[in-house]
């Protein structure tokens, strides 16, 4: 139980801030800004963490249940399992956010991508550091 909340609590506050600099990146904010406007950035990120959490939840959920799965695969270790996790998430984050018009790209494909890959791979690092784990039983042959 723990290992969801772990992913519920660290996916979406991660994810949201990553989902909202790729968007900031793609719509052209930081070639024309400086430093004094950051500070905004940081504020829309918390005025927005409310929707991150309600449409992030679920999302982070499902990749700590394919966590926890593979948890259960004797022969997946915790590097391969945070891994395989993670390229869950990408794939499913860059299929989920980034469009297939003519302003698609590698750049923008990875980006979104990272978007799940980043929160995923953390939260899994987190509940295999902080979280005991149980230990496959051993099969008698």
């Amino acid at each position: 139980m723990k290992r969801y909340l772990v992913f519920a609590l660290v996916g979406p506050f991660v994810g949201g801030f990553l989902l909202l600099l790729t968007t900031t990146y793609q719509s052209g904010y930081w070639t024309q800004t400086n430093w004094g406007e950051v500070g905004k950035l940081f504020v829309v990120f918390f005025k927005t963490l409310q929707y991150s959490y309600l449409f992030g939840f679920l999302p982070s959920l499902m990749i700590g249940a394919v966590d926890d799965i593979l948890l259960h695969v004797r022969r997946v270790g915790p590097m391969l399992r945070m891994m395989l996790v993670g390229l869950f998430a990408f794939i499913l984050a860059s299929l989920t956010y980034s469009s297939r018009g003519s302003d698609s790209g590698a750049v923008q494909f990875i980006l979104y991508g990272l978007v799940g890959f980043v929160p995923a791979v953390l939260s899994s690092w987190f509940v295999h550091r902080y979280v005991e784990e149980p230990q496959p039983a051993a099969v008698a042959s």
